[in-house]
């Protein structure tokens, strides 16, 4: 991962004064509820693992409703301390109580009240959404084996990462310079992002196998250029 490898930049200059993980939580903050109230007045077809295919729009949709869905869980934080999840200086804490939570299987939760404990008890269950969703719409697997496993060697590595001398001056100039230091909220949102590919492509791939001769080449450019894609905008 590019996160743990670091070489200074110079900043970019006139860069916006939100940009970075703020203008993810910023984000997430206002589509998460509104999505959630369109899904539950059925203005969408929810879970989005549920949505058949027809253009490159409803692969984009589905991609990236899949992951509001599993990060609605730390869009309920209780005390909604977001800003924790990429605070430099609260990073080492917060790994550190991520890796004592014991894993569970839920997807229906009870917070604690302790940000730290809540914030683990969450991701956990936004995992277990995306494994969930993954089963219904037929993702294979072996693509979906060890996920929570994966996390945390790389809660791990960040743990190290932020144990290192001049971790808090490493990041602010990583971030400075538009890179991506393995802040939680980065390791979590690039993670989500990563197994809501996957469903979005198994529901392509149900629409490639039901598709008409016709419809064959468009539908093969299409899953192409899914593959390549690192974010839903890419599909745009």
């Amino acid at each position: 991962m590019g996160w743990f490898g670091w070489r200074a930049k110079e900043a970019v200059p006139d860069k916006p004064a939100l940009s970075g993980p703020e203008a993810i939580l910023a984000d997430l903050v206002i589509r998460v509820p509104r999505y959630i109230a369109d899904a539950d007045q059925g203005r969408v077809v929810y879970p989005a693992c549920k949505r058949t295919v027809s253009d490159p729009d409803d692969v984009r949709a589905i991609w990236d409703h899949s992951r509001l869905e599993a990060m609605r869980y730390l869009m309920a934080l209780p005390r909604r301390e977001f800003e924790l999840l990429a605070d430099p200086p609260r990073q080492s804490d917060m790994l550190a109580a991520f890796l004592r939570q014991q894993p569970h299987e839920d997807t229906v939760i009870d917070f604690t009240g302790a940000t730290m404990s809540d914030v683990a008890i969450a991701v956990f269950a936004g995992f277990n959404w995306l494994n969930q969703c993954a089963v219904g719409a037929g993702v294979d697997r072996d693509r979906f084996s060890g996920t929570l496993y994966h996390f945390r060697k790389l809660v791990v590595l960040a743990q190290q990462w932020w144990a290192m001398e001049g971790a808090d001056a490493r990041c602010r100039e990583m971030l400075a310079s538009g890179e991506k230091p393995p802040l939680m909220l980065y390791l979590i949102w690039t993670d989500y992002t990563r197994l809501a590919k996957e469903i979005a492509a198994a529901a392509l791939g149900r629409a490639v196998n039901d598709a008409e001769p016709a419809d064959a080449d468009a539908l093969a450019e299409m899953m192409d250029r899914l593959q390549r894609a690192e974010d839903p905008a890419d599909l745009a």
